[in-house]
């Protein structure tokens, strides 16, 4: 069974991830992936480099990921075509690593920050929403990344809600509590779904 995993920003969705990691459950993280492969060596960093240019390479001749971001965030054309190139060589990564792991290990994870906004939730077999309030999650946020309000809730804002995914999720794990209370609420999921 492949599980996809998924929240909002300071949702506590890294926390779940490590949780499940510790009930030795492989984890497929789309975030590491996609680092990967746009790094020296792989199709997609050429792709990038031949539609962008070398200009935004750094001394080292990797990807300066703010460069690229600069041009992307200000250029929505450009943005879909990083998208077009990126997107696919992350969801194959991820399948191959699902694979692999699905000849040890009879659940894996994968970690997809938007599993609903990516249209992606046909990679996997059930979904697994971490949940948190509007005034938790803003408070989280400021305080985790030093934040002011205004800024905090334009990356909130940035996302689909995380209410409006409640009702896409197969299990919902609500994480306004303590660690130790989401610790368990993963525990009952896992049992649940008869994975531990």
């Amino acid at each position: 069974m492949i599980i996809g995993l998924t929240g909002g920003i300071a949702s506590g969705k890294s926390t779940v991830s490590n949780f499940l990691r510790s009930y030795g459950l492989p984890v497929v993280d789309a975030d590491v992936i996609a680092r990967q492969v746009v790094e020296k060596g792989h199709p997609a960093y050429e792709k990038i480099v031949e539609y962008f240019g070398k200009h935004i390479l750094d001394e080292a001749q990797n990807i300066d990921r703010k460069k690229l971001g600069s041009i992307v965030f200000t250029n929505e054309e450009k943005r879909l075509m990083l998208n077009r190139i990126v997107h696919p060589a992350v969801r194959l990564e991820m399948k191959n690593e699902a694979a692999a792991h699905l000849k040890e290990s009879p659940c894996v994870v994968m970690d997809i920050p938007l599993l609903f906004e990516s249209e992606l939730t046909h990679m996997v077999d059930r979904t697994l929403l971490v949940f948190v309030d509007e005034e938790t999650q803003l408070s989280r946020l400021m305080e985790r990344d030093g934040y002011t309000e205004a800024e905090a809730k334009s990356r909130i804002a940035a996302q689909m809600p995380l209410k409006d995914k409640v009702q896409l999720a197969d299990a919902v794990i609500m994480n306004n509590g303590s660690l130790e209370e989401l610790k368990e609420k993963v525990e009952i999921q896992l049992h649940e779904w008869k994975i531990i």
